[in-house]
């Protein structure tokens, strides 16, 4: 399916002020009535919506007694809270009919893919229906997904890896943003803005996420002529601001050339904020992140910073669980593969409307 990522879609945002658990679940059933065993249409037309995890094409009808396990973050990770959040409202329909929805995450970042693929490994032990699981790191995790799929688990592959993943590895469908062309929106936008410099901080080198948004800042930068270049921080950072901070700091003031900072997260952000107040470049260094804060949409909306790159993580985790849900029990499946949240650019011309959702915590 097509792609590209509109440079600034501010019409097209979900109205969050008046957003309930019905409204929600309506929106799902919209979205899920496609049928599995039909065809894909238009730019999906090319595209097989065959699932794999077992070669059914109809799910595993098990009278709504369904088991879903989902790998997410840290529980500390305001990221992986809204995704959760998410998560949490679409498996109060499963939970309803009997079914079973539980949540597992990594104690740290400090070994994601190893950590991710031993989750993995846990969640099989427990003999699930589906697993919904990001593929961060593949090397590290594709092995497991495979054998997930291998043992006629259901397999959804969300928030990491793209359709490239799922297909690899045998999973039915991917649920999420495409993290290289967020980093190419990000990339024009700060060219477009007048950077010529910038540099990408990267809390967790090696992640299949983080390592695509870089290279799309790099790529979408590139052609308006500008140029980017990667800041790898050890993972053990992730989430140590004050380490954050020093590390940017310090590469502002060895290279004066930079006039944009993007970041790989929010934690991450709100630390370049602070290393480039201390570096004493406010004004010349531009900021962009990746995912929405408060904070950052605070900073956008008093003009402190430029972007924020939105891959809706609610909706990362209310599609995924409500998806394998309804595949499970009815056989229902959208023939879209993949199925994208995002990204949305957010900016000074749309940021109010972002808002509201941060308040309600899940954006």
């Amino acid at each position: 399916m097509e792609r590209t990522q509109p440079r600034r879609p501010s019409g097209r945002r979900l109205p969050r002020s008046g957003l309930t658990l019905v409204s929600l679940l309506a929106m799902a059933a919209a979205t899920l009535t496609g049928c599995a065993s039909g065809k894909a249409t238009g730019a999906d037309a090319g595209r097989s919506t065959a699932p794999a995890g077992g070669g059914s094409t109809s799910g595993t009808t098990t009278g709504g007694k369904v088991s879903i396990v989902v790998i997410g973050g840290k529980a500390d990770d305001p990221f992986w809270s809204a995704i959760r959040r998410g998560g949490e409202d679409a498996a109060k329909l499963a939970k309803a009919r009997g079914g079973t929805v539980t949540f597992l995450g990594p104690q740290n970042y400090d070994n994601l893919g190893p950590d991710a693929a031993k989750l993995t490994q846990t969640a099989l032990s427990q003999n699930p229906s589906a697993i919904v699981v990001p593929d961060w790191v593949p090397d590290s995790q594709d092995a497991a997904i495979k054998q997930a799929v291998a043992k006629g688990v259901k397999v959804f592959v969300y928030n990491s890896g793209g359709v490239e993943a799922a297909d690899r590895t045998g999973g039915i469908k991917y649920i999420g943003s495409d993290d290289y062309q967020a980093g190419k929106a990000g990339g024009v936008e700060f060219a477009e803005a007048g950077a010529r410099n910038i540099l990408c901080v990267n809390t967790v080198p090696g992640a299949a996420n983080s390592e695509a948004r870089c290279k799309g800042i790099a790529d979408g930068a590139r052609s308006k002529g500008a140029k980017s270049k990667q800041l790898p921080l050890p993972s053990s950072n992730f989430g140590n601001p004050s380490a954050v901070t020093q590390a940017i700091k310090g590469a502002l003031l060895k290279d004066g050339g930079v006039d944009a900072l993007v970041t790989i997260g929010v934690q991450d952000a709100d630390s370049a904020a602070a290393a480039i107040d201390q570096a004493g470049t406010t004004g010349k260094v531009r900021l962009g992140t990746f995912d929405l804060s408060q904070s950052q949409l605070s900073r956008i909306k008093a003009g402190k910073q430029l972007f924020a790159i939105d891959q809706q993580p609610y909706l990362q985790g209310f599609y995924a669980v409500s998806i394998a849900d309804q595949y499970l029990s009815y056989g229902v499946l959208p023939p879209q593969n993949p199925l994208l949240t995002g990204p949305l650019l957010v900016t000074k011309d749309n940021v109010d409307a972002a808002l509201s959702g941060t308040r309600a915590g899940v954006r």
